[in-house]
């Protein structure tokens, strides 16, 4: 049988988070592993069905992690930081992802440019290496039982490497040699499964620019795994960007197949030519695995057309771009979506049907479509020009109001403003805050539910609401905390709360995208321009002002988080959405200091996220980027203080674009990274002030007092007290009231300790 239809990989929290749920359960000890392990048996036949019954050729195992596919590969090889070395099967697993009691969690951060998380492997030249294969073999195994042979997916060994960190400062390629081995092995043990077997190496490390001693290490390691089996086709598979470097290194190894981006990656055109002389197979990335928007199978076509001129077309594998983990997981339970809005839709289910259809479409015609199949594709035409046309995308208000923008920057240079800021706030050195959330109780979820679903009154909602933020004004008077935050109880999402206040977003019921582990969230999407009808905040904001005499931080998204953390319209340009959206955010500004409020934080949690892949394509986001934050706080007065927040970010290349966005304070995680992250702001002479985070918050662990104590006084050795600023690392949103009032009070401890020491030297 000729296999002509492919998926990277598949979704794996289940349609209704049903993993989620399980390991959220099983962590708080109500009910056992084997629970889990039978929900995750029930997760993966399900997806393999799915698959198979939308005429998927090439399915996946090994593409199902009860936590992150990089730590699954980590186990795999051997490859435990020595704090775990004494741990056992889950507890060390679940020990690694989210630390315990007595160990912190290995370090977390976005793949690539999407907003779903890894755990970063901890190599060191002591580690020896081991194939523990059971969960690949296993998996396998598992869906033959079920009757269906799948490939199997790994993370290529250079891609490991390429995103692992070495403790003792080394480059961590220095151990392609160590690993190499293991996974030859580990491609003998597969071999012993099946008489043919696929095996699909995620490589996205190769979408990015790289040196010539990066690139030669790909041929002496793809002529080795692929010469360790003989019945094994090993498809190396790239996304997000073009990988046309790499793949001309590719062609002159063994390989059966390569896999490439066409969707963000357009430029992997020009590598058409060089695959073809290679005979090797084409899986080509058509049908965008990270959006939402329904496919254009006419334009899709075309691409396909133009590639066979190329690729003989018996060579090309129709795929989705990448791993449909990125989409949401299916539409069949959208019941409340604008009609014509919902038809332009196609999640994770969907998106296997349009691989399907424009295969068949390709390489057999639309004659040798079903009837079902042909009212798809009517549809589908139908669905384009609807979308192209729909009175719902335009406003001309809002598009005037663009061309007109006069001002894109606040008046006054920093140490103008900061000297305005401190006379007026009063703030000590080291001075004490949050990044923003505190715990979301179950009352106050069902609150918002219940309200939603218009099943208790406003007024009930509010008061709840109201009940919470004096709750959580108290506890930080009590703990000494000194500048405020009302802990956001109304806000479902830092994202979606903007979106649903804002013209132009639209929402689901169960558009879930797995973040990390067991963290779920469910993105906007923006369809239309945007404008804002009214204030989103500034109820809440005031209402906490009202209850303390200290100062409450004013808390907003910022522009290009918003967008980043949306599924966004791809009728215009990024920077474009962006724009509309910080015009939005710099009326709420204006909104809050005018009703008093001294401090106004406006996150900027994905900004790094968004960066291209490609250094050629940085300055013109960067560009953007940093135009659209400070027109967000364009409106804000000199004496108006402006923080902004950053996750997950390595600053050393970025450090200039942070100083351009001119924030009067900046907090950065640096909990699981260490002060490594922070000398580049010393280094560099950055002058504003900046709140690294003290304790990780992705831990359930309450860190010490003597902790704290030590992480503020290394602080301390790189940046000077009068511009340091104490916080966790990120929000509190998802931990619970018992781990974050122990912290934080521990915190607060820790920074009057630290001030009696500087005090008496």
């Amino acid at each position: 049988m000729i296999k002509k239809t492919y998926i990277t990989a598949f979704a794996r929290i289940g349609e209704k988070r049903e993993l989620k749920k399980a390991l959220e359960s099983y962590w708080a000890k109500e009910i056992s592993f084997e629970e889990v392990e039978k929900t995750a048996s029930i997760l993966k036949k399900r997806h393999w069905k799915y698959q198979q019954e939308a005429g998927i050729d090439y399915i996946s195992s090994n593409d199902f992690s009860l936590y992150d596919n990089m730590l699954d590969t980590a186990l795999m090889l051997g490859a435990v930081p020595k704090r775990f070395k004494h741990l056992k099967e889950q507890s060390l697993y679940f020990a690694m992802a989210r630390g315990d009691k007595e160990r912190t969690a290995m370090e977390m951060t976005k793949w690539f440019n999407t907003n779903y998380h890894y755990i970063v492997p901890e190599l060191s030249k002591e580690d020896s290496y081991k194939l523990y294969a059971d969960k690949i073999l296993n998996e396998y195994n598992e869906a033959k039982s079920a009757g269906i042979k799948t490939k199997i997916n790994l993370i290529g060994p250079i891609t490991f490497l390429g995103l692992s960190k070495r403790v003792d400062r080394g480059d961590c390629y220095e151990f392609l040699g160590k690993i190499t081995p293991v996974y030859e092995e580990l491609l003998k043990e597969i071999s012993k499964l099946d008489d043919e077997i696929t095996v699909q190496f995620d490589e996205p490390i190769f979408v990015k620019e790289h040196d010539t001693k990066t690139l030669s290490l790909i041929k002496p390691t793809y002529d080795r795994l692929a010469n360790a089996a003989s019945n094994i086709n090993i498809a190396v598979v790239t996304y997000f960007e073009h990988s046309n470097e790499a793949t001309k290194v590719l062609i002159n190894t063994p390989i059966w197949a390569i896999g490439v981006d066409f969707v963000y990656g357009k430029e992997n055109i020009d590598s058409l030519e060089d695959i073809a002389k290679s005979g090797k197979k084409l899986i080509a990335g058509i049908i965008d695995g990270r959006n939402i928007w329904k496919n254009d199978i006419q334009k899709s076509l075309r691409l396909l057309e133009t590639i066979a001129k190329h690729i003989k077309k018996e060579d090309i594998i129709v795929s989705s771009s990448c791993s449909l983990l990125h989409s949401p997981f299916t539409l069949k339970y959208e019941q409340k979506l604008n009609d014509e809005i919902k038809r332009w839709l196609s999640f994770g289910l969907e998106k296997l049907d349009e691989v399907n259809l424009l295969s068949k479409l390709f390489f057999k015609g639309k004659s040798c479509l079903s009837e079902k199949e042909k009212i798809a594709l009517k549809e589908n035409l139908e669905a384009s020009i609807s979308k192209k046309n729909s009175p719902l995308i335009h406003d001309k208000k809002v598009q005037q109001r663009v061309r007109n923008i006069e001002r894109f920057e606040r008046e006054g240079e920093f140490e103008e403003r900061i000297a305005l800021q401190k006379k007026r706030l009063k703030y000590k050195e080291l001075a004490t805050t949050t990044i923003g959330s505190f715990p979301q109780t179950s009352k106050i979820r069902k609150a918002r539910r219940e309200y939603k679903n218009s099943q208790i009154s406003k007024d009930e909602y509010k008061n709840i609401m109201k009940e919470y933020i004096d709750e959580c004004i108290a506890f930080q008077e009590e703990c000494d905390i000194e500048i405020l935050v009302h802990g956001e109880p109304e806000r479902n999402d830092m994202v979606e709360y903007f979106g649903e206040r804002l013209n132009g977003f639209g929402f689901t019921q169960n558009g879930w995208v797995q973040s990390y582990g067991s963290r779920c969230v469910k993105p906007p999407f923006i369809y239309a321009d945007i404008s804002r009808p009214k204030a989103m905040t500034v109820e809440w904001i005031t209402y906490a002002q009202s209850k303390t005499d200290k100062v409450v931080k004013g808390m907003l998204t910022g522009p290009v988080t918003i967008l980043n953390w949306s599924f966004v319209r791809d009728d215009i340009k990024r920077e474009d959405v962006s724009k509309q959206i910080a015009l939005a955010i710099s009326d709420e500004v204006d909104d809050l200091q005018k009703e008093g409020i001294k401090i106004i934080q406006v996150d900027e949690a994905a900004f790094k996220e968004g960066y291209p892949l490609r250094k050629s394509k940085i300055a013109h986001y960067e560009k953007w980027a940093v135009r659209d934050f400070k027109l967000a706080v364009s409106t804000a007065k000199k004496q108006t203080q402006i923080h902004t927040h950053m996750c997950y970010s390595e600053f050393n290349d970025i450090i200039r674009t942070v100083e351009a966005m001119d924030a009067d304070v900046i907090s950065i995680e640096t909990a699981r990274s260490g002060n490594e992250l922070l000398k580049i702001f010393k280094e560099s002479g950055y002058k504003q002030e900046i709140g690294p985070g003290v304790y990780d918050i992705h831990s359930p662990r309450i860190p010490s007092v003597d902790e704290i104590v030590e992480q503020i006084e290394k602080l301390l050795e790189v940046l000077p007290k009068e511009r340091l600023w104490i916080n966790p690392d990120c929000g509190l949103k998802t931990r619970k009231y018992e781990e974050v009032k122990p912290s934080l009070k521990n915190m607060v401890k820790a920074v009057k300790i630290v001030r009696e020491k500087l005090r008496k030297n």
